[in-house]
C-alpha cells in the first residue's frame, strides 16, 4: 500500500519551458528533508510551448513524486489551481507558481505553524515588481482587507500552505487570478485561522508573466461581486 503524502505541492504552469523543470527540482530538493513523503502536481495549462515534453520527461524519471494535470486549452490560473486541489493527497497542501521567484526551502518555517492554524500566508519580502505594479497591489490590498474585514499585507502572495481539509471544503468559483482572494476571504468567513509570515521574492529571470494589466478591472469586478454575495 502506498504511503499518502504529507505535503502535496501544486505549481500551475503556462507556457513556463524555461521555467518549469527549475521549478520542479528546486521544489523537490527543499521538502525532501522536510517531510517524509510529498508529491508535486503540475498544471499545464494548454501551453503552446515545450512545457509539456519537459514534463513529461520529468515524469518518467521522477515517478510518482510528479503529478501532471493537462488541460488541452488554456483555462485560466483559477481553473488550473483548482484542479490541482483537486488531486491533491496530501495532509496539506502548498501552492506557488512555476516562475522560481521564491525559495521553497522558507517552508521549513511555515511547516510547524501549519500544526497550530489552518492557513499560512507568505507575504512578499523585498518585491521585485516595478512601482506602478506595487501601487495597484497595495491599494488593492488595502480595499479589500477593507471590503471583508481582514488584516492581510499580501492577498495575492502566491506561497500559501493549508490544510487539505479546510481548503477542500471550500466551493471556489473563481476562473483566474481572484482566487487568491477567493480562497482567503472564504476561509476566514468559515471561521478558520491563519498566521502571515514574510518570504523572500526574487526577480523573474526567465520566461514572461501571463499577468497582464487587462486582468486588473477584472480582478476588481469579482472583488465586488463577491462582496455583495457574501453581504
Amino acid at each position: 500500500m502506498t504511503e499518502e503524502p504529507v505535503l502535496s505541492i501544486v505549481l500551475p504552469a503556462f507556457n513556463e519551458e524555461e521555467n518549469i523543470e527549475t521549478a520542479i527540482r528546486k521544489a523537490a530538493d527543499a521538502v525532501d528533508p522536510l517531510v517524509d513523503n510529498y508529491q508535486i502536481v503540475v498544471v499545464d495549462d494548454g501551453s503552446s510551448d515545450s512545457t509539456p515534453i519537459v514534463l513529461q520527461r520529468l515524469q518518467k524519471e521522477m515517478g510518482s513524486r510528479l503529478v501532471l494535470v493537462t488541460h488541452e486549452k488554456n483555462k485560466g490560473y483559477g481553473i488550473a489551481l483548482r484542479s490541482g486541489f483537486k488531486i491533491s493527497q496530501g495532509s496539506f497542501i502548498f501552492y506557488t507558481d512555476s516562475d522560481c521567484q521564491f525559495n521553497l526551502s522558507e517552508l521549513e518555517s511555515f511547516l510547524p505553524e501549519i500544526e497550530k492554524f489552518d492557513f499560512i500566508l507568505g507575504y512578499r519580502v523585498g518585491r521585485q515588481d516595478g512601482e506602478l505594479r506595487l501601487l495597484v497591489s497595495n491599494g488593492y490590498n488595502a480595499l479589500a482587507s477593507f471590503a471583508f474585514g481582514l488584516e492581510v499585507r499580501d492577498l495575492n502572495c502566491s506561497f500559501k500552505l493549508f490544510r487539505r481539509e479546510v481548503l477542500l471544503a471550500l466551493d471556489l468559483e473563481d476562473d483566474h487570478f481572484f482566487i487568491d482572494t477567493e480562497i482567503v476571504v472564504k476561509l476566514y468567513k468559515a471561521g478558520c485561522s491563519y498566521k502571515q509570515k514574510g518570504v523572500r521574492h526574487y526577480p523573474r529571470t526567465r520566461g514572461r508573466s501571463t499577468v497582464r494589466w487587462t486582468d486588473v478591472p477584472l480582478t476588481f469586478a469579482a472583488l465586488l461581486k463577491l462582496w455583495v454575495k457574501l453581504r
